[in-house]
């Protein structure tokens, strides 16, 4: 009857197998409410014929949460792309593969060249098939030189503008080191100019209180007068330029009559109004006093003005230079012994790519020589196999060719 009872409780126990297949440690499951499942609870059953039985608890009866269960933070994913990802994206630079022309069989030895020239010249072919092959064949040899010579020579002349560019800046500076304002184009005469101004204003008004003192016997209050005779004479002094100095113009009549008409008249009515109390020697020299100080005191004084305005900008010029040499000649000497500097690595340089050129130009050289050499070898023994093919019979040629062969 045991026995019996410990069958019964044995279905309900629970067996490996079951957890080995509900409880799958190495499957990660996202956890979810759990439902108790028939094997986690042992049921009582009613045992009607047998007395009350309580098996002994299995060791494994009591069954813990399986670790798989347990929440665990969720995994933080690098949004940035890894380096592999980078690497595999990055485009990788795609070199053009350098065809290797094979040299010919027959060109690599001297001795297999020459009997291929006697082939040739015992056959009908044309020399020039080989020749052109040699020619073609040293010419892509000596490709690469010629590039590299073309390359340096570009570069050299880059060189050379960068020099000579630097060259004429230390010129420019070494002038202003050497005249800071000593320039033919702005010297001036300042001093003499404002002289003259001064000459000519005072013979302005010399010429103004002559016209007075000369017309004060004739009218009494002789001031306005004098004035407006003095400025009638002088209306010349608002012309452009004298026709005495107008080697351009045309000179007319009108013209001559605006330059000279107003001098002329207001000196003439001096002349009428000092003749009554003065000699008419008297009166004909200051006449012509009179005529000639308006005639061209004016344009005097205007050309003096012109000149001073020069002579100031010039004057302002030089003064500019000087304050930029006083402040900039530290600049420029520092300025130009850089440049000295640079030439000389530039030139450093320079000499690098003309030894490296000369090596490519010898290595050119020495191609297109040996190039020469062989050809000239296949020729001459092509054309002494020419001349001599018509003097020999054909067992004779024949024997000469399974010879080379």
């Amino acid at each position: 009857m045991a026995k019996l009872t410990d069958f019964f409780a044995g279905l309900f126990r629970p067996r490996e197998s079951d957890e080995n297949q509900y409880y799958d440690v190495d499957e990660t499951v996202t956890p979810t409410a759990l439902t108790p499942r028939p094997a986690d609870v042992t049921p009582n059953v009613p045992l009607s014929a047998t007395p009350e039985f309580k098996p002994k608890p299995y060791p494994n009866t009591v069954l813990q949460p399986a670790p798989v269960y347990e929440r665990q933070p969720a995994p933080v994913y690098d949004r940035q792309p890894t380096p592999i990802i980078e690497k595999q994206l990055a485009p990788e630079p795609v070199e053009i593969p350098k065809i290797e022309i094979e040299i010919p069989y027959w060109l690599d030895d001297e001795d297999m060249l020459r009997d291929e020239g006697v082939l040739f010249g015992l056959s009908e072919s044309d020399p020039n098939e080989k020749t052109d092959i040699i020619q073609k064949y040293f010419s892509n040899l000596a490709a690469g030189y010629i590039a590299n010579i073309e390359e340096q020579n570009e570069r050299i002349q880059e060189l050379n503008l960068f020099i000579g560019q630097k060259n004429n800046r230390i010129e420019e500076l070494q002038e202003k080191l050497k005249n800071p304002a000593s320039r033919s184009e702005r010297e001036h005469h300042l001093p003499r100019t404002l002289i003259g101004i001064t000459l000519c204003i005072a013979m302005c008004v010399g010429n103004f209180f002559l016209i007075r003192e000369s017309l004060k016997p004739v009218f009494a209050d002789n001031s306005w007068i004098a004035l407006g005779v003095f400025l009638a004479g002088m209306f010349s002094l608002f012309g452009r330029i004298s026709l005495f100095h107008d080697t351009e113009s045309r000179v007319t009549w009108k013209s001559l009559l605006e330059e000279v008409g107003l001098p002329f008249a207001s000196a003439l009515f001096v002349f009428a109004n000092v003749i009554t109390h003065q000699t008419w020697w008297q009166a004909s020299a200051l006449f012509i006093f009179v005529f000639f100080l308006f005639l061209f005191a004016g344009k005097l004084l205007l050309s003096n003005i012109t000149v001073l305005r020069n002579d100031l900008q010039s004057w302002l010029n030089i003064q500019k230079d000087r304050k930029d040499f006083e402040d900039n000649n530290y600049n420029w000497e520092t300025e130009s012994q850089r440049l000295h500097e640079e030439i000389d690595e530039l030139r450093v340089k320079k000499w690098q790519i003309l030894r490296e050129q000369s090596n490519a130009e010898t290595e050119r050289d020495r191609l297109f020589a040996k190039r020469d050499m062989l050809v000239k070898l296949f020729e001459s023994e092509f054309y002494l196999a020419r001349k001599m093919k018509n003097e020999l019979t054909t067992r004779q040629l024949n024997l000469i060719q399974r010879g080379i062969k």
